[in-house]
């Protein structure tokens, strides 16, 4: 088609799209584009904001890296990742669900560690943890013989593939559920902590006036055959930004409470003052077991990473 004027942009596009084999593929497209059109008719873009979004797109990719995903922290901070989660599970966006976001920092091949054993595997600061979690089906049956990747950044606020100081996997394990659908684990209490903000997520959120915190939490990823594979994060109810969290993740369904105990005999012997002890359920549901493809594939290599906190704006 020759273009007779703006209209004609969009529906030749469209026409062309319309010939593509796979219906998903053409619907994902057409209202992708309808919708990029739209934006542009409805804000007046110019052509020199339209060249600035065009740098910051490109700028996602470049700055992606095996250690560090700009475009999954891009889509979290957002809204867009816990929006998807949010419409695909808790029967399609009806109920609560315990599914939450990836993230960009879940590996694969996490180290297979026992129940009741310790995710720390080198020296991190951090009052000791003792999870216990529950994996149930909807009708509240246990789920035997899952797998559970846990895994979570230290008290000081680095996941281990952004420290060069922790030790490979540091914080990481697979675990398995036993007949009754529990797992048990010692670790550190998590902290919050400030997203990278040194590319476009950073220069966005300073636009904004938003902070660049997450509230503290520990990642678990469930995958059984038969069921749908489930992210989920639990998040500390303490933590100072668990209303403003900068990626949008907290769900009432998964904000819970570490019990603090203090002067009482510790599970292990080499506790002395406060620990805590953490418990919570998880749901899954019927489903496909599939495991994406992980956002990160190393570990940062050179100088530990300096963290910078934004401050919100009132």
């Amino acid at each position: 088609m020759i273009i007779r004027n703006q209209n004609d942009v969009t529906q030749s596009v469209l026409q062309e799209i319309d010939r593509a084999p796979n219906a998903r593929f053409r619907q994902l497209m057409s209202a992708a584009v309808q919708h990029l059109h739209d934006f542009a008719r409805e804000t007046k873009l110019t052509e020199a904001e339209f060249h600035q979004i065009c740098t910051y797109v490109a700028r996602l990719g470049q700055l992606t890296s095996p250690s560090h995903n700009e475009v999954v922290l891009a889509a979290g901070s957002l809204g867009l990742s816990s929006l998807v989660c949010l419409l695909n599970n808790g029967d399609q966006g009806q109920t609560d669900t315990t599914a939450n976001l990836m993230g960009p920092f879940w590996r694969m091949n996490s180290p297979v560690t026992k129940n009741g054993d310790s995710i720390v595997r080198s020296a991190t600061p951090g009052a000791p943890v003792f999870v216990d979690a529950w994996v149930y089906d909807p009708t509240g049956k246990p789920v035997a013989n899952a797998e559970v990747d846990v895994w979570q950044a230290s008290g000081e606020g680095l996941y281990e593939n952004q420290d060069p100081e922790q030790a490979d996997m540091n914080l990481r394990g697979k675990f398995t559920t036993d007949d009754q659908g529990h797992i048990w684990f010692r670790t550190v209490k998590p902290v919050g902590y400030p997203i990278p903000i040194s590319g476009v997520v950073g220069e966005l959120l300073r636009i904004q006036g938003r902070h660049n915190m997450r509230p503290a939490h520990i990642h678990f990823m469930i995958y059984k055959p038969g069921y749908k594979t489930q992210f989920s994060q639990v998040y500390s109810s303490d933590d100072p930004n668990i209303d403003t969290d900068v990626q949008f993740g907290v769900t009432q369904a998964l904000v819970a409470d570490y019990t603090q105990h203090e002067n009482e005999k510790a599970p292990a012997p080499d506790i002395a003052g406060v620990w805590y002890t953490l418990e919570r359920r998880f749901t899954v549901e019927p489903g496909e077991a599939r495991l994406p493809k992980p956002p990160i594939t190393g570990k940062a290599e050179g100088p530990r990473p300096q963290s910078a906190v934004l401050e919100r704006r009132a």
